[in-house]
Order: structure tokens, then C-alpha cells, then sequence
């Protein structure tokens, strides 16, 4: 197997024919000399508004806003994201967009936020004019501990365990390994300062060591700016 760490997404013209305007009525007789009666004024709404989609309400809102904001709230882990807890809070700091680029191909991996006892990413490598390859990602808690399951494009999943939590340099250190021979063996995601990530892959090929690092560093998933945290 193969791994490739990356991230970490009709117009419709509607045209309307304008009413032709109203032939304007014929003026009325008035030998009083009186102007007609002004129609009464739209009755005001309970909340205070004045009754209009679009027009400003008492509450500095108008109802088009009120209404998407009461009817589309905001869904949970955008904004304010609950602390995370369980098994998988240490690795909590991977939510968000990473991108790295070497020798032309550019891998990014994504992973959203922890909830429960997962977290889902997706990764995937690219050369300017195509996509080389995809994985599906998760990070899960079972009974017998933290694993990285990985399941590539076309291929069967695999998982491996969490081995060990160490720090060197100031670096946090996160190595999953499987049992199985053959490549990869074991990956290891390193988490150094300043927002950069080096995800090792390594194994054996042909009988003999070999390991690829991919350095990715944290970006914005909206605008792609480097973000250095």
C-alpha cells in the first residue's frame, strides 16, 4: 500500500417579464374640490416590525436575516469547537487543512473535528494536470486502543495502532504501526512548531529499509494562508 497524505469541496438565470404598467384611471369628477381619502397604513406585526420581508425590524435585524438565522443556525464545529476529551484529544490539533508541495506533486490532508471517538480526513497527491492518488482517512478509539485506518483508492483498508507518544525538540511524535510486513509498516505524523507536520511512511521494499516524508504545513482552509500555530 501506498500512502499519499493531502487534504485535507449551475448558475440558474431566471428571467421575469415586467408587468406592462397600468393605464393610468380616468380622473374623477371632485366638485367638492376634495382630495381622496390616503389608504390606510399596513397594520404593524406583533414583533414590532413592519410587516415587510427585507425592511428593518425594531431589533436592528431584518426579517430575512432573522429568519435564516432561526431557520439555518450555525451546525456544531463551526465557530466555537467543544474541548476535546477521550482517548483522541491529543490529536485533536490535526482538525483543520494541510498542504505540502515537493518535486511538482502537491499533497494536502484534511481532517475534520473530533467527535466522540473519531476523527475523518481524506488525503490527496496531485501533479498539475491530475490527481496521482486519494485515501480515505480515520482516526478511531477502539477497545484495544488508538488506530489510523487508511483505506487508498482502490484498495483494502488498513489499520495501525498507536505505538507511542514521545517529544523530541520540542516536537510532538505520533507513531501507528501494523504488524504485517512490507510497505508501510509504520507512519508517524511529527508535529513541530510554527505549524508544520512531517508524516513519515515507512517499510520494506525488496527486502531492504525505505521511508518517505512528506512535510506539509498548516494552511486556512478558506483562503490558504500558512497559518504558524
Amino acid at each position: 500500500m501506498r500512502l499519499a497524505p493531502i487534504a485535507l469541496f449551475v448558475p440558474f438565470l431566471a428571467f421575469a417579464q415586467a408587468p406592462a404598467p397600468a393605464a393610468p384611471a380616468p380622473a374623477s369628477a371632485d366638485p367638492a374640490g376634495t382630495a381622496p381619502a390616503a389608504a390606510p397604513a399596513a397594520p404593524a406585526a406583533k414583533d414590532g416590525s413592519q410587516g415587510s420581508a427585507g425592511r428593518p425590524s425594531s431589533q436592528g435585524k431584518t426579517l430575512d436575516e432573522r429568519f435564516a438565522r432561526e431557520t439555518f443556525p450555525a451546525p456544531p464545529g463551526v465557530g466555537d469547537t467543544p474541548p476535546a476529551t477521550g482517548p483522541l484529544a491529543p490529536l485533536s490539533w490535526l482538525t483543520g487543512c494541510w498542504w505540502g508541495d515537493v518535486n511538482k506533486h502537491e499533497f494536502r490532508e484534511y481532517w475534520h473535528p473530533l467527535r466522540g471517538d473519531m476523527m475523518v480526513g481524506v488525503s490527496r497527491m496531485a501533479l498539475p494536470q491530475r490527481v496521482t492518488s486519494y485515501e480515505y482517512l480515520r482516526l478511531e478509539a477502539r477497545p484495544g486502543g488508538v488506530y489510523y485506518v487508511a483505506a487508498p483508492k482502490g484498495r483494502a483498508e488498513a489499520a495501525f495502532k498507536l505505538a507511542s507518544t514521545t517529544t523530541e525538540g520540542g516536537d510532538e511524535i505520533f507513531k501507528f504501526a501494523t504488524e504485517g510486513a512490507g510497505f508501510p509498516a509504520s507512519i508517524t505524523y511529527r508535529r513541530a512548531s510554527g505549524g508544520w507536520l512531517y508524516v513519515e511512511v515507512a517499510g520494506a521494499v525488496d527486502g531492504k529499509d525505505h521511508k518517505v516524508i512528506y512535510p506539509f504545513r498548516r494552511v486556512s482552509c478558506e483562503t490558504g494562508e500558512f497559518l504558524r500555530k
